[in-house]
């Protein structure tokens, strides 16, 4: 059966419908007001905040938990976090982290030394304080896990390390999960042997397969990260951009090895 078109208005429509909700839900593109402008010497399309929440929440559905219904808390300014996101490449499957992150492929494709592309501390963020008061306010899992994530995102690694090593234990169904974002803040403020180390001694699950694989490639462990890589693109559905990440960075680590 054949179907009508849909006219250009009726589309256009519906898109404004759905930029309205995201507003109400804190999910709309940030303001172009001088606070936040990413600097790249090619423009991109700016990430759309409610994708990039979506998928800064993906591990969850594979860390192991069982607890995928959990209502979370859009914090406040994250379309301005996002759009305040500098190029990343090597990136951890961890709360806080999205896909959309990998904007430079060409770096990834050069053919170069990869291990000078690992994360180092850097500078924060310009931070709104009303996210800094919510993330120090959380309490409870798995909220204190993304409280600690939105801080790293926005490279407040100090306060991120507060949050996350709060007096409060974690439950067992988020331990896991904790100890993978551990990991996480310790290969993005730069500390990428103890990261590495973290992971493996964690139990496996489709986000610590990535992670070491994605932690051995940029240590210059080609075939240790293709193993892990392959096992991790396995367990993660097409449908999903970590998958996808995961494919580019097991291609590269094809090549290498």
């Amino acid at each position: 059966m054949s179907q009508t078109p849909q006219s250009i208005a009726d589309l256009f429509s519906r898109y404004l419908r759905r930029q309205m909700a995201a507003q109400l839900e804190g999910l709309g593109f940030a303001d172009p007001d001088g606070q936040v402008v990413p600097h790249e010497a090619v423009p991109v399309q700016p990430a759309d905040p409610r994708l990039a929440w979506e998928n800064a929440l993906a591990v969850v559905h594979y860390g192991g938990t069982g607890q995928t219904a959990v209502p979370w808390e859009v914090p406040p300014d994250w379309p301005s976090l996002v759009a305040a996101q500098e190029p990343a490449i090597a990136l951890a499957f961890c709360f806080g982290n999205f896909p959309q992150m990998v904007r430079n492929v060409r770096l990834l494709l050069a053919g170069g030394d990869l291990t000078v592309l690992r994360p180092s501390a850097g500078r924060p963020a310009s931070i709104f304080s009303a996210l800094l008061q919510w993330a120090k306010k959380a309490r409870g899992y798995p909220q204190i896990l993304l409280a600690a994530a939105v801080l790293r995102v926005a490279r407040r690694f100090d306060e991120a390390s507060e949050v996350l090593r709060s007096k409060e234990n974690a439950p067992a169904a988020w331990q896991a999960l904790r100890a993978n974002e551990e990991a996480a803040l310790a290969w993005h403020r730069g500390q990428a042997e103890e990261a590495w180390a973290l992971w493996q001694a964690q139990q496996t699950s489709a986000p610590v397969l990535f992670n070491r694989g994605m932690a051995a490639l940029f240590l210059g462990r080609a075939a240790e990260a293709q193993t892990a890589l392959g096992e991790a693109v396995a367990q993660l559905p097409d449908t999903s951009a970590w998958h996808h990440l995961g494919h580019l960075y097991l291609a590269l680590a094809s090549a290498r090895s």
